[in-house]
């Protein structure tokens, strides 16, 4: 067995997973926002120790470290990005400014919306005053009818420069058909400002970055991931530069949104937006498969600042994002679809002044100040100070008793904010903090089942977290689930994730193809005209895989498309059954697989392949596996728990206090089940099983709950 190394930086904790031959050890660190290094190495320390090893020794003989990160997300929320120039198509200037009608809406939560008043288009990341126009023009079929003209992109980017520029954005019109024009901008401002001058800045070419139609989208997707470009690359290097003087010399792997890991070298700052609960969907989606063999799972990820939801349908993750949306911008980009809403471990609970009734996050506590039991300058009431006054959580146990918490400062701060304006008792406020967000997460959870057109009791819920144990029998109990399975490394199932997704490379093209003509009756017969699309993005992704060393005869490829019916705006992602197709069975194969998954989307009633079947966008995966680490099947014990009872205390439930039995973790054995009420504390995680419910360990080591 492989050694690996897997990190996921989230917005409270720096989790780490690491594959030790046939051993697995994990670790938590707080993140350090102002330079995510030192959680990073923090909690590498943390796991050698729990190995027996140094540092330097861990590295030295990792084989993979791959790597989830927030830094593209903090760097634009904080508008901590570099000032950059676009250059666009004469006349097409105001193209990001005017927006779309719905722009107004993009990333506001729920609450937000409804204040109509108060909304406005968010700030643009390049001013208008950084915006020029090129006198070219390529049509709608790729002809090049205004010729571009070097003297004038000269003109264009000297006033750029004299501005400030730091870097360019290039997007012209239609250049995903033909990129001609982009590249000559890129090589003229190169031959101006070659990389020996200090005043050398990025070129990022949409036709590159988000070759797809949509304008507006595509030049979006390319200034953000210019905006993002800069950050990333200092943090990802300076981190290198570390691990290289620790002793790893091998390319460090970042995680995708698009389901796999890439080089550095190989990695756009905007396919790592998302990152984190992307690799939590892809790990669960790996277990549900590789030990249960459930078709149907719902994951949810209740961290220290989100609540993460992604689905798992007909044995396979199928859904991506229509329009995804990173901050207040729409992207053009295939992001696999997961769901976030502020509530979290550190959400924050407070009383609307209008309606009097308490309102949890979206405003979060973070790692700094965090919690007020942290103590460290927190004051605000979140949902951990909750589960502390109620009992849930053993402020002497938190990670291990490596951090201890401040029981008396929960109980100042639920009682000062929540419980005294509302003149009801601490515990009675803490109580309803927890069904809050309970219903909350139980709420988004069903919308994101039910919208997809399924049923959530027809699902398995996978529960994770740091507090996703502590709630989830809470947040399933409105969904209707019949089981929710938890795991020994909850708390970090994200970086496990990590571990569990190949090398990966996506690219995407728009190319309209007609696969059925109402008209004539006939199918597509210009198979060469479909094969060379897919063999256009090959030989981009052969060069791509052969620049980070791996061979083309380890690739396998797999093609999806964008699809929809000639009389029909919207659109659905297929699976293609083929990657090249060779006569009329395998275009009618994609036909009918279209035919399946738009009934999927909206419905049988939606399906009119009489009005002819077209292709938009071809997207092709290059995929190189890796090895992936295998959970041992134990032999089933006893269903007796106790030798694992570590003692008892008061904790509040919905039916009140009660003296409830504590349980250790890790002293549980395959086959025992604990009976609710019973509260089951692990060094990362709390496990809270209340009446009615059973608490079953399986042969995987992982925990099943059930009705009693």
């Amino acid at each position: 067995m492989s050694k690996s190394i897997d990190i996921d930086i989230g917005g409270t904790f720096t989790d780490c997973f690491v594959v030790w031959d046939d051993r697995t050890v994990t670790g938590k660190s707080l993140t350090t926002r102002h330079n995510l290094s030192l959680g990073f190495k923090r909690v590498l320390k943390e796991c050698a120790g729990k190995l027996g090893v140094s540092l330097h020794e861990v590295l030295d003989q990792t084989d993979t470290l791959r790597y989830s990160t927030t830094i593209a997300t903090n760097s634009l929320v904080e508008r901590k990005g570099p000032k950059l120039g676009l250059l666009t198509t004469m006349g097409h200037e105001d193209t990001i400014y005017i927006g779309q009608g719905s722009q107004w809406a993009h990333g506001l939560t729920n609450e937000e919306q409804r204040n109509v008043v108060g909304m406005r288009k968010p700030a643009p990341l390049i001013p208008v005053e950084m915006t020029v126009g090129l006198r070219e023009r390529v049509d709608c079929f790729g002809n090049a009818v205004i010729p571009l003209k070097r003297e004038d992109v000269l003109e264009k980017v000297q006033y750029l420069v004299d501005n400030g520029c730091r870097g360019f954005i290039v997007s012209l019109l239609w250049s995903f058909l033909n990129p001609a024009h982009e590249q000559m901008v890129k090589q003229i401002i190169r031959e101006e400002y070659p990389d020996v001058y200090l005043g050398n800045a990025p070129i990022m070419l949409s036709s590159e970055v988000a070759p797809k139609l949509g304008e507006y989208a595509r030049t979006m997707t390319t200034i953000l991931n210019g905006y993002l470009h800069g950050e990333m690359k200092e943090e990802l290097t300076a981190l290198a530069e570390d691990l290289r003087d620790e002793g790893f010399q091998k390319p460090v792997l970042i995680v995708h949104n698009t389901g796999g890991t890439a080089k550095t070298s190989r990695t756009a700052a905007v396919a790592t937006h998302n990152a984190g609960p992307v690799a939590g969907l892809l790990g669960a989606a790996h277990l549900a498969r590789s030990l249960y063999d459930y078709e149907n799972v719902i994951v949810s990820d209740m961290g220290g600042t989100s609540f993460d939801i992604g689905v798992m349908a007909k044995g396979g993750v199928r859904f991506y994002q229509f329009d995804p949306i990173i901050d207040r911008w729409r992207v053009n980009i295939s992001m696999i679809e997961t769901k976030a809403i502020g509530a979290g471990g550190g959400s924050i609970a407070w009383i609307h002044p209008t309606y009097r009734t308490i309102q949890i996050g979206p405003q979060s506590a973070g790692s700094l100040p965090g919690p007020a039991a942290f103590d460290m300058g927190g004051t605000e009431p979140t949902v951990t100070d909750a589960d502390i006054v109620l009992g849930y959580i053993n402020p002497d146990y938190y990670l291990g008793g490596r951090n201890r918490l401040n029981k008396e400062r929960s109980f100042a701060a639920i009682r000062e904010h929540i419980a005294e304006p509302l003149s009801i008792e601490v515990e009675d406020a803490a109580l309803r903090i927890k069904r809050i967000v309970d219903g909350n997460m139980g709420n988004e959870i069903f919308k994101e089942t039910a919208l997809k057109g399924f049923d959530p009791r027809e699902f398995v819920l996978f529960s994770y977290g740091g507090a996703g144990p502590t709630h989830c029998c809470g947040y399933a109990g409105y969904v209707g689930v019949q089981k929710t399975v938890t795991f020994p490394f909850a708390s970090v199932f994200c970086a496990f994730g990590a571990s569990t997704m190949d090398v990966l490379h996506q690219y995407e093209l728009s190319k309209h193809m007609i696969l059925f003509d109402p008209k004539t009756g006939s199918m597509l017969d210009d198979y060469d005209l479909f094969n060379g699309a897919v063999e256009e993005l090959q030989r981009v992704a052969i060069r791509d895989m052969q620049g980070e060393g791996f061979d083309a005869s380890r690739i396998i490829w797999s093609l999806e498309l964008e699809m929809r019916y000639g009389t029909q705006l919207n659109s659905a992602r297929v699976s293609s059954p083929r990657v090249k197709v060779g006569g009329p069975d395998d275009i009618k194969s994609i036909m009918d697989m279209h035919t399946s998954e738009y009934s999927t989307v909206y419905s049988a009633m939606a399906a009119y392949p009489e009005g002819g079947v077209e292709v938009d966008t071809f997207i092709l995966k290059a995929i190189v596996p890796i090895e992936k680490y295998r959970f041992p099947k134990l032999a089933l014990e006893g269903a007796d728990p106790s030798a694992a009872r570590k003692g008892s205390r008061q904790v509040w439930w919905e039916e009140g206090a009660r003296d409830t039995p504590i349980f250790e973790r890790n002293a549980l054995r395959a086959g025992n089940i604990v009976v609710g009420p019973a509260v089951i504390e692990a060094e990362d995680t709390t496990y809270v099983v209340p009446a009615g419910k059973v608490f079953r360990i399986d042969e995987f080591l992982n925990g099943n709950i059930e009705d009693a």
